[in-house]
Parts: C-alpha cells; structure tokens; sequence
C-alpha cells in the first residue's frame, strides 16, 4: 500500500455525474433519504460488483467510486497506478426494512473470493482489494460478526484467512459517469466477479 506522503496528490474539483442511474432512475448524488442506509464496498473490479447490488429487492440505488486511500478527488487513471490508496467501492444505498445489512455483506462475501488480498483473479493491485467500509458503529459490530461466520466456512471449504478491511468510511469520491452502471451500458462489458461457492451462513442476523 503507497502511504500518506506518497499518494498522489489529487485535485478538490470532484468528478460529476448528471444523469440518473441507468437502472433505478435515482440521482447518483442525492442527499439519503433519513429513513434509509449507505453500505461502502469493495471487491475487485466495480463494474460486476454494482450490478450484484442493483439487483437486489430493497436496493434504492448505488453507484461505484473511490475510496479507502489518500489522494482526494482522483481519476481511474491514477487510482489504476496503485499510487492512490483507494480501493474501487460500491456505495449501496438501501431501505432497511426490506433488506438488511447483513443480507448485503452476504452478498457481498458471497460475491467474490475475500482471501485473495490485493487482488481478485486476474485483477491485481491494491485497488481490487476486499474491503467493508463501515458508517456505524453496529455496522462494524455486524460485519465483524459476519466476517467471522463466513470464515469458519471457509476454512472448512479448504480456503484461507480473509484478508477483508473492515474501517469506518472516509470519503467517497464519485467515478467518472462511463463506469457507472457499466455493465448496463454495455451488456457484453468485462465482469470480473466470481465467487467462492461458499455459502455465507448468517444466521440469527437475518436476510
């Protein structure tokens, strides 16, 4: 991971998009209704990632962007140099009476192979890390609660330790507009995501 003093610099211009979410109409950048929830994730390549979310009853809209790092505001470009910090994140906002948070960390862990650090697959770099990045502190507790399940689970499928981040969010700074809902754009656009096979057992916490 680059540090703090060797981050790229940045700019405080952020990127904007206009239009609304390809699939669920909503506007990317509108404040969050009080009576919903914002979930932060990252999984590799955030083209495939958003398209699991937006799928999901009870999903009010999402959208993919940076976040995790040091460099404020950045481009693709220079989050792809690795000299950001930042990892590529869905930010998921949902209802939560209609779905749970710990129904979207299973989705989430499900969603991709959490023990592969800084990579997932082919796609390697710190950008494509796994990381949850918490707005509470129950959402910590959940995912820590989460986490801990799902290993177990793991470890007796044959895999490894989770390398998943788990940390309040900073910042998230909006992707350039022709990453959001990328695969809706483009029905036959690269898809990085792939599971484990694993089943994320959670429990008495709920779908």
């Amino acid at each position: 991971m680059v540090s703090a003093t060797e981050a790229l610099a940045g700019r405080s211009e952020p990127i904007v998009v206009d239009r609304p979410h390809l699939v669920l109409g909503t506007d990317l950048d509108a404040p969050v209704d009080p009576a919903h929830e914002v979930a932060y994730l990252a999984m590799g390549c955030f083209w495939g990632a958003e398209r699991l979310f937006y799928r999901l009853a009870g999903v009010v809209s999402t959208s993919v962007g940076y976040q995790g790092g040091f460099t404020p505001n950045p481009t693709y470009r220079e989050v792809c140099t690795g000299l950001t910090g930042h990892a590529e994140t869905v930010r998921v906002v949902f209802d939560p009476s209609v779905l749970s948070y710990s129904s979207i960390l299973a989705a989430f862990f499900e969603g991709h192979d959490p023990t592969q650090g800084h990579r997932q697959g082919n796609d390697v770099g710190t950008q494509y890390r796994s990381a949850v990045f918490t707005t509470s502190k129950e959402q910590s507790r959940i995912a820590v609660d989460v986490a801990a399940r799902y290993q177990g689970q793991l470890l007796a499928a044959g895999f490894g330790p989770i390398t998943t981040e788990i940390e309040p969010a900073g910042p998230f700074y909006l992707a350039e507009e022709y990453h959001q809902q990328y695969l809706q754009a483009n029905p036959d656009g690269y898809c990085g995501i792939g599971g484990t096979g694993v089943s994320c057992p959670i429990g008495l916490l709920g779908r």
